[in-house]
């Protein structure tokens, strides 16, 4: 996207109106020093016409209103008597703010540019980290939404995937511990390993296994680098779909909030994080067992990062989660649609911590979709999934 196209202007209907203040403000400063006594000469104010304008408009504005500053300048002072004039050492004072106002200007500018230029690599990290999923894309129907706590960076440790595979489909979700490019890296590496043994493998503890290996290869790979990124570990939840019980699902808790079974029947709470985070799990014993737990076709799957749960109000309360939910879910009315909660969700955050996210926050949620008899899935094939 051009950076003038992106670049937050003053705008009516259209059409940029950034040079409208300083104008009013240089007319309003002529009308009020010729009206005035010499008792009262402001037309010295006339400096804050390109200082304004610097704040708003591009560089060739600026230097037109500097310049239309200095010249208006000698105008009004020369209507006056002599002995009233402003004089010759205010005036070198409007010609010097206008040409610092110029200057100014060119460094706003060069810093716009600079900051969009990072929030575009931001976005493309977070495009890549987080790859677009379709809305209906293997046997699934979800939504989700992904706040960075740092609005300027909008990228950082939460994560969230949807893997078919030969063996069923696979949805991963976490969080990683820290914040900033190392966190970020961090899911990247669980992703990508996500992506292909979620894929390949037939058994989810398989899957479990390989997460928690790269998770050791990983920080054992930037303590060698000499980064302090020894310690860091990722909760994270692990579901399968079986292909053969459509009626349930598996789950792997990392140590992650406890997925939620929302339906007409209300909201039912799934195994919680029985188990260590990835990166911990030597120091458990082993890794968390897979738990297989009935999941209707008339449910949807909710998963949310610590974000939404440990969000704080300004007394310091925490977001109800539960009593959120309520509204959203009407007994006997089908389906919760996936989007419906995550508005919900999303809007109650906000509202709760009025905007001041202290987290990085994803809200996540998925159902089956269920197919009319004789209709086949569009995202099966010869009784495999795509990719």
């Amino acid at each position: 996207m051009e950076y003038g196209r992106r670049r937050q202007l003053l705008r009516a209907r259209g059409r940029n109106v950034a040079w409208v203040p300083p104008l009013l403000l240089l007319v309003g400063i002529v009308l009020l020093d010729l009206n005035t006594t010499e008792r009262f000469r402001i037309i010295t104010w006339i400096v804050l016409v390109p200082g304004t304008a610097a704040a708003i408009c591009g560089v060739w504005t600026t230097a037109v209103f500097a310049l239309l500053a200095v010249v208006t300048y000698v105008v009004v002072d020369s209507a006056w008597p002599g002995q009233y004039q402003a004089g010759l050492g205010d005036f070198v004072l409007v010609a010097l703010a206008g040409t610092l106002a110029v200057v100014a200007c060119a460094v706003r500018l060069r810093k716009e540019r600079q900051t969009l230029h990072i929030q575009d690599i931001a976005e493309t990290t977070r495009r890549t980290v987080l790859r677009p999923l379709p809305p209906r894309w293997a046997g699934l129907e979800h939504a989700g939404v992904y706040l960075a706590a740092d609005v300027e960076a909008r990228v950082g440790g939460d994560f969230y995937d949807i893997q078919p595979g030969l063996h069923g489909t696979r949805l991963f979700v976490g969080d990683v511990q820290g914040k900033g490019l190392g966190a970020v890296e961090t899911a990247a590496a669980l992703l990508g390993t996500f992506r292909e043994a979620g894929y390949h493998e037939k058994d989810l503890a398989t899957v479990a296994d390989r997460l928690e290996t790269r998770m050791l290869r990983h920080r054992r790979h930037t303590t060698a680098l000499g980064r302090d990124d020894g310690d860091r570990f990722a909760t994270a939840v692990l579901i399968g779909f079986p292909e053969d019980s459509p009626e349930t699902i598996e789950v792997v808790n990392f140590g992650h909030e406890a997925p939620l079974a929302v339906g007409p029947r209300g909201v039912r709470e799934l195994p919680s994080g029985d188990g260590l985070p990835l990166g911990f799990g030597e120091l458990g014993g082993g890794l968390p067992p897979v738990h297989r737990v009935p999941f209707a076709a008339d449910e949807t799957l909710l998963l949310v990062t610590d974000g939404v749960t440990e969000a704080r109000d300004r007394r310091g309360g925490f977001y109800p989660l539960a009593d959120e939910l309520g509204p959203a879910v009407a007994a006997g009315a089908g389906p919760a649609d996936p989007w419906l909660l995550v508005r919900t969700i999303r809007d109650g955050v906000l509202r709760h911590c009025d905007g001041r996210l202290v987290d990085d926050t994803t809200v996540f949620a998925v159902r089956r979709i269920r197919q009319a008899a004789g209709e086949d899935d569009q995202d099966d094939e010869g009784g495999r999934l795509r990719f």
